[in-house]
């Protein structure tokens, strides 16, 4: 099979089925296989009839698309392989609406600086750093571009489920890490880690917090492509993906930091993809009291731990909400890790995850000897910017 026998394939009407038809992504054995096969394409679209939509992925040489039959596309000799486009979610299990922003402006009662972002000294920090000029992508829901407390933070995104619109937040959960890593209303709302970063809002995922893996993929591939200094990506899933190790490794490999949330079924020795990639910042949550959280996946491929129980940000309407997950944990390291680059903005990603393991502070809740023995902790912004500031700090 070649590559025109290959469009002539994807453009066959599905036969009728019970079942609808599956997504999937074609990977390329070449860069070149891959630029071939797009050229063929792009010269063969028809200028009235549809075609069948298919999605290149530039970072990983692959496309996503509907197959009619899958055995007949492995015959292509430029395919490495073929992998399910899956569905995966969101990681926030607890939510409450805890106070709201009237179109005046006033704010019922809701802290300044939330608890979290007191608890990993982040206030201490501001006077060497605030997150300057270094670029967030937050690959979630959206934002909501109207509330105060994120104006002047949000910078261009891109909408990967209605395309060609504003990645609108519809469900909430971007915009709840979008506040704890840059809210910067120090008048009349929050105040985040990092009150001078610069969110880029990726909305790959729809109104019930659910995502397409190609759709997570396009968005790592925007952000390497728009030069994201890290990357914040709050889901996961129980089973590998290949398509997103490859992203991932992609834009591990340009040095952008990934930062990814474990997982919230309180598990002691295995946390959720893409967290469990190598390539990762995974994170675990803590409560107030410095524990590990009830819910949080925990153990040796926890990178680091930070607050992420009843964490109280932005949502969507002027309102806040407090969530509780390993989600709000990964975006208080996200937001530390903005106030690391201010500093050393040519950090590498493997520097960054080594100087925030080694200055965690001891975390309750390892039981085992094996657990514990990771020797990772909960962060610290105070003290990882004064390893990076040096002895005279």
């Amino acid at each position: 099979m070649n590559d025109a026998a290959l469009l002539r394939l994807l453009q066959e009407t599905p036969v009728p089925s019970t079942e609808p038809a599956k997504k999937h992504i074609i990977h390329f054995k070449t860069p070149s296989d891959y630029q071939r096969f797009i050229r063929n394409w792009n010269s063969s679209k028809p200028t009235a009839s549809p075609f069948p939509a298919i999605q290149p992925i530039q970072l990983i040489h692959a496309i996503s698309c509907t197959l009619p039959s899958l055995n007949e596309v492995a015959y292509h000799p430029g395919i490495r392989y073929i992998e399910e486009d899956v569905m995966i979610q969101v990681h926030a299990p607890q939510a409450r609406l805890v106070s709201q922003q009237s179109p005046g402006g006033y704010r019922e009662e809701a802290p300044t600086v939330p608890w979290g972002v007191r608890q990993i000294k982040a206030p201490e920090s501001w006077n060497h750093a605030r997150g300057n000029r270094i670029r967030i992508g937050v690959i979630d829901t959206g934002i909501d571009y109207m509330h105060p407390d994120l104006r002047g933070r949000i910078a261009r995104g891109i909408n990967l489920v209605q395309k060609g619109s504003l990645p609108v937040d519809d469900n909430g959960h971007g915009t709840h890490i979008s506040g704890t890593i840059a809210a910067s209303n120090s008048y009349t709302g929050l105040v985040g880690v990092a009150p001078m970063a610069i969110v880029h809002p990726v909305k790959a995922f729809d109104h019930n917090g659910t995502a397409f893996v190609s759709d997570i993929v396009l968005g790592i591939d925007w952000c390497v492509r728009n030069g994201m200094h890290l990357i914040n990506m709050s889901f996961g899933m129980r089973n590998r993906s290949k398509s997103l190790h490859d992203a991932v490794r992609g834009a591990y490999t340009a040095g952008i930091s990934i930062v990814a949330s474990s997982g919230n079924d309180g598990r002691r020795s295995h946390i959720d993809y893409p967290a469990r990639f190598v390539q990762t910042i995974s994170v675990g949550a803590t409560t107030r009291n410095k524990r590990i959280a009830p819910f949080s996946n925990r153990g040796r491929s926890i990178d680091i731990y930070a607050p992420g129980d009843k964490i109280h940000s932005t949502w969507l309407q002027r309102k806040y909400m407090e969530l509780s997950g390993t989600s709000m944990a990964t975006s208080h390291v996200s937001g530390v890790i903005a106030l690391m680059l201010t500093l050393k903005p040519d950090l590498s990603p493997k520097d960054i995850k080594a100087l925030l393991r080694k200055t965690s502070n001891p975390v309750i809740g390892l039981r085992t000897s094996r657990e514990s023995s990771s020797a990772t902790g909960e962060i610290d912004a105070v003290r990882v910017l004064r390893v990076l500031k040096g002895p005279s700090a």
